[in-house]
């Protein structure tokens, strides 16, 4: 079997440094690029072509988990691995939504991490037992009424649901036989009418108001 291609990022250069060490004394991971910001792993993280994007949740010009959404997006076969030292139910529940295959907190033993690397490299999903059931019950939950989606029309409702569910714009154009353009458009729209900033924030506000 050929080497797991591992991809970090982290804004501590010292976490970064650990983790490397760590994953490369295994023998069969190999780190093939570092990151220290959202912008750098973007720039960097297609051409390193990684199994595997292990993500900081928190960085200090974004969130390793609208970097997930981003390269998912672009290039689906790379797995991302949340790893953070905050446990946070709307990050993970945002990170779930961006299609990140696993959430980690950082206080996880080294050989937990490897096991999650490994197993997202063979191309399953992984999350924290200790937080699965908190988003099972939060999947659960009823619809919770917002006066915001009445300014939203059918169309936007609709792609608002297929945000929810985890789709990308270029997966939802396909689905509803729109062009990915004007699925960016409808986005943008939905942002503005429920006044919020980011793809994240809708697909955490959508499903939280819709089954």
């Amino acid at each position: 079997m050929s080497d797991v291609r591992v991809f970090l990022l982290d804004d501590h250069e010292i976490v970064r440094r650990g983790i490397r060490e760590m994953l490369e004394d295994t023998g069969d991971i190999q780190v093939v690029g570092e990151a220290s910001t959202a912008a750098e792993a973007l720039r960097r993280l297609p051409a390193a072509a990684p199994n595997v994007a292990v993500l900081d949740a928190r960085l200090e010009d974004g969130s390793g988990i609208d970097v997930c959404r981003d390269i998912r997006s672009a290039h689906p076969e790379i797995g991302c691995l949340i790893l953070t030292s905050y446990d946070d139910d709307d990050a993970l529940f945002s990170a779930i939504m961006a299609g990140a295959a696993g959430y980690l907190l950082k206080q996880i033993k080294g050989t937990d991490l490897i096991g999650a690397i490994r197993t997202i490299a063979a191309g399953r999903s992984l999350l924290d037992p200790a937080v699965t059931q908190r988003v099972l019950t939060r999947l659960r939950e009823g619809p919770t009424q917002d006066p915001k989606l009445a300014a939203l029309g059918t169309r936007e409702r609709e792609i608002l649901h297929l945000v929810a569910e985890g789709l990308t714009n270029r997966q939802i154009a396909s689905r509803i036989h729109l062009s990915e353009k004007t699925v960016k458009n409808y986005v943008s729209s939905i942002l503005v009418k429920l006044e919020l900033t980011s793809r994240t924030q809708a697909a955490v506000f959508a499903a939280r108001v819709e089954k």
